[in-house]
């Protein structure tokens, strides 16, 4: 598979891959359209993202709204991917990222593997070990210990690799029993890219080191370098190729010409989401924002970026809070971000 890569004294080649996640309701991203209007936008969105050169669009894989529960719609993530599989031609598809125990494993590789086949071999696995605690519980999945949910985690992932890898799998584990399930059809290409999200040093980056063709952490400078260096310790201990796994990372998007625009913009989305949830609550959203490395003016996110890449980081996914209202943040993006690092 392709990677983003720097090529030391000699020069340097950079060739940074850009996913997009369409707004499905969970960020409160697509309140003021009426629920019977939503599918038109997001899917608009995509075909948008399709023609403007992006390589994959993405969803949430969650059932409330952050950073609280309201009555808001939260469109589910597996009902898109199928509906994205059937009405764009080229982008990849992707979760980021389904949370393991929301569905059973076995159950959840037949999806994929339909929804892939419906794609024409498009769909890319996201897959963590969840962590809305709220959202959880309001479905009755209670909420296991975080060392549960990563023993799921890592049982799911085995069950679906020899799903899809052999069309049949058997697995004994202590969370999820399979007995000869058989997949079939199996995915356009015998497998699906797996993209293992999360940061835990001690659990997730192992079973990422084990598993993955892709991981998805902490996406500021300090603490994607340290993240690295830890997935490059569990890739030596388990005698895997460290550069075969793709590093990615999610960025918040305030872009705007001038850092006034982007004070302007960044007010906006504070109000905007205190209609729906209480100030401070709202306000504490904006800290996934001010200061990360995708909020500025389009010099400022194009040298954040450029030195994301020098650390590895090839593959951005990028969430844009108000483009179910308004493109243009995402036109200047495409227009002249993602040229510059491509």
């Amino acid at each position: 598979m392709s990677r983003g890569v720097r090529a030391g004294a000699l020069g340097s080649v950079v060739r940074m891959r850009f996913g997009l996640f369409i707004p499905q309701g969970w960020r409160l991203d697509l309140t003021g359209i009426a629920p019977a209007e939503q599918w038109s936008v997001m899917s608009s969105l995509a075909t948008s993202a399709e023609e403007s050169g992006w390589d994959s669009i993405w969803v949430y894989d969650h059932f409330h709204t952050v950073p609280m529960p309201t009555d808001e719609a939260t469109h589910e993530a597996w009902s898109l991917v199928s509906a994205f599989a059937a009405t764009t031609s080229r982008v990849d598809i992707g979760q980021m990222c389904t949370a393991m125990s929301y569905r059973n494993p076995m159950y959840l590789a037949k999806v994929a593997a339909t929804a892939d086949l419906i794609s024409g071999g498009r769909v890319q696995m996201g897959i963590g070990a969840g962590w809305y605690e709220q959202e959880w519980r309001a479905y009755g999945y209670g909420f296991p210990s975080a060392g549960e949910r990563l023993a799921r985690l890592d049982e799911g992932v085995q069950i679906m690799k020899q799903a899809w890898e052999g069309g049949r799998a058997t697995f004994a584990g202590k969370h999820y029993q399979v007995d000869d399930a058989i997949c079939a059809p199996q995915p356009v290409a015998g497998r699906l890219p797996l993209w293992i999200a999360g940061g835990g040093e001690r659990k997730t980056l192992r079973i990422a080191a084990r598993y993955a063709d892709y991981t998805n952490f902490d996406g500021t400078p300090d603490g994607f370098a340290h993240k690295s260096s830890v997935l490059q310790q569990h890739c030596a201990d388990l005698g895997r190729d460290y550069d075969s796994i793709v590093r990615s990372a999610n960025y918040n998007v305030v872009l705007a010409e001038t850092t006034d625009e982007v004070e302007q913009r960044l007010a906006a989305l504070e109000e905007r989401l205190a209609r729906h949830v209480p100030a401070e609550a709202a306000k504490a959203s904006l800290g996934a924002f001010r200061g990360m490395p995708a909020v500025g003016t389009p010099s400022q996110v194009i040298d954040n970026l450029t030195a994301l890449a020098d650390l590895g980081m090839s593959y951005g996914i990028f969430y844009f809070p108000d483009i179910a209202h308004d493109s243009s943040s995402l036109d200047l993006f495409v227009n002249e971000v993602m040229p510059a690092l491509r």
